[in-house]
Formats: C-alpha cells, structure tokens, sequence
C-alpha cells in the first residue's frame, strides 16, 4: 500500500504495456480495476531485496519514481512474472525477449538441489567458504566473502560444474535470502542489473550469509506470556503498522488493548494461531503523538505520518502507523487511562 504500508492481496493483469490490479470481494475480482503501473519506462527488481524477511518480492520503479512492491506465492511464480513484465517492458526488442526466455530455461537447471544442504556445507568451519574482512570505500565488512570465491567453492565443491551453473547456483541463494549483497558493488548489480547479471562472478563484490542462516545462530525463541496478561478485558483492537526493534522494518500486526491488567499484545495476522508475537505492560508507560513533518528519530523507512510512540517503564521504544490522524487519536486515547 502507498499510505499504510501493509500488504494486501490484489488480482493482477498484464497488459501490453501496463499491469492493472483489482480488489477481491468474496472470492471475485471486482469490475474495474483498483489502480494501474505503467510499464513504459519502468525499472523491475528481482529479487528484491530491501524486505529481508520477504524473499518473493519483486520492485517495480515507474518512469516517475513511484516504487511498488509485489510480493508473490513461491519462487517459480515470482520469477515467472518477472519474466512476463520484463518481456511487456522490452515488447519492442525481441532480442532481448528472446534473451529472457533462455535465462528463464536456464533456471529450471538445479531445481533438485537442496539450497539448504548447500547453505549447511556453506557454514561448515573446515570445508565450508572462507569468510574474511573485507574493506570497500572506507567501509569495513565482517565475514563476508567474494562473489568469484563463493562460485570456485560450489565448483571445487561438486554443486556445479562450471561458472555460469554456479553463478545460476549462487543467484538462487540469493533470490532465497540465504545470502546477501553488502557493499555498493554487489547492491547496486541487484538494483539494477539485468536477471542474469545480478549476482556477480567477481573478486570486489561482497556478499555475507543472511541473518537467519549465519553460522551457530541460535533459534528464535519464543516469547513467553503469563495467562494472566492475556485473562483482562478486551478495551479495543484493530490493526497498525509496526516499526521492528532489530531490522527496523514495518510489519501490520493486529493489536489488542486489555485493561485489569493493562496490556498491549500484538499479534501477526498471517498466521492461523491466535497467540502474541509480542506485547508489554502499561504500567509506567509513555505514549504520545509524532509529527508528520519528516522523519521522527527512531523512525527508519519511508513513513506516511499518523505515527505514534510508547516507552515502556524499562525505556523500550515502541513507535506505531495509524491509518489516519482519527485511528491515531482514538488509540492514544484508550491507552492513556490504562498507563
């Protein structure tokens, strides 16, 4: 969404030269389209990776800097429309279309291999690849390693047997999110490259594993809830955008407000179980209203105003998107009495 920057399921058709997406009401694409993306002179990144826990997301930048984001259901389908788009983008050069389809073949080479197996053998200390500092632009970078080190390990390695699978091999971890660009030589490839040329063979382009897959990292654990936290009565609910405390990311969450006691849990509306993701006392908590005017400190991304912040009693910083000044208002004002 361009306001609220929650995600919400559209029915999309590509045309020859723009991609209409509608609403769904009971099951059914609505008549006339919701909005449209012009494909003339438009930009598509794919894989996107500026959600880092989205890794079927594909950019698209309009000729007038409008960025969308589209997420898709499974790799196959999100590289299959990347294809389509690029190939409606470039209609008037068929060399290039006819490009396309042969990197689209081309993908289809190492399906059955497991990306996990390879990531495990990746993360081994004595036969896995070697992570060093690397220093680019004055900027340092801790276990990282090369793009042309990481193709001769999945050669030496038996996972592929030449460069262009490995590079093939490699664009996958990638797309996966078990690997990522750091550095401006290896990000800016993905931001503007051409699919085939996104990860790059080369000795000056870094690239680290991800979060979720470095070496020894532990596994999340779950957060803990007393029932009695959850046992108050229900004094409102609805759904906010959320700033992250570690990636600083903005997810939608379902909150909900109880009073006697008073807390605020949150939970996360993709999943079918009705347990928090998080939550915290009122007790000795803050909250207060943000200006819309710029970036409030704390506040990473693009916002859209409507922001609000509470402090917990330990000096947690919870900073939270309404959809409008009223919902911002309203929530305020229910969480005040409880604090």
């Amino acid at each position: 969404g361009h306001i609220v920057r929650n995600w919400k399921v559209r029915w999309f058709v590509l045309l020859q030269d723009k991609l209409l997406y509608y609403k769904i009401e009971g099951g059914k694409k609505e008549p006339t389209p919701k909005g449209r993306i012009l494909l003339d002179g438009c930009t598509i990144t794919c894989p996107c990776l500026e959600y880092e826990n989205r890794p079927l997301l594909i950019k698209l930048k309009t000729k007038t800097n409008t960025d969308y984001f589209l997420e898709c259901c499974s790799r196959e389908e999100r590289d299959s429309w990347a294809l389509d788009i690029t190939g409606a983008i470039h209609a008037g050069h068929p060399v290039q279309v006819q490009e396309l389809h042969r990197m689209k073949n081309s993908f289809k080479l190492l399906e059955n291999i497991s990306l996990h197996h390879i990531v495990k053998k990746m993360c081994d200390s004595s036969t896995g690849i070697k992570l060093t500092r690397n220093l680019e632009q004055g900027n340092r970078y801790k276990e990282t390693f090369t793009g042309s080190a990481l193709v001769d390990w999945l050669i030496s390695s038996s996972f592929a047997v030449s460069r262009f699978e490995a590079v093939t091999l490699a664009s996958m971890l990638m797309e996966e999110n078990f690997i990522k660009p750091v550095g401006a030589r290896s990000t800016e490839a993905t931001r503007y490259s051409d699919l085939s040329e996104q990860f790059l063979d080369d000795s000056t382009a870094l690239y680290m594993f991800a979060e979720s897959n470095k070496k020894n990292s532990s596994s999340k654990e779950e957060v803990q809830f007393n029932i009695s936290e959850l046992s108050g009565t229900i004094v409102k609910q609805g759904f906010l955008v959320k700033q992250g405390h570690k990636r600083k990311n903005w997810k939608v969450r379902r909150f909900v407000l109880r009073a006697d006691p008073a807390f605020l849990h949150y939970y996360d509306p993709t999943k079918e179980e009705d347990r928090p993701v998080g939550g915290f006392s009122l007790r000795g908590c803050l909250v207060s209203a943000l200006e819309d005017n710029g970036v409030p400190a704390g506040v990473k991304g693009n916002v859209q105003g409507n922001l609000f912040k509470i402090i917990t009693k330990n000096d947690t910083h919870y900073y939270i998107q309404a959809s409008s000044k009223a919902e911002r208002v309203q929530w305020i004002e229910a969480i005040k009495p409880l604090t």
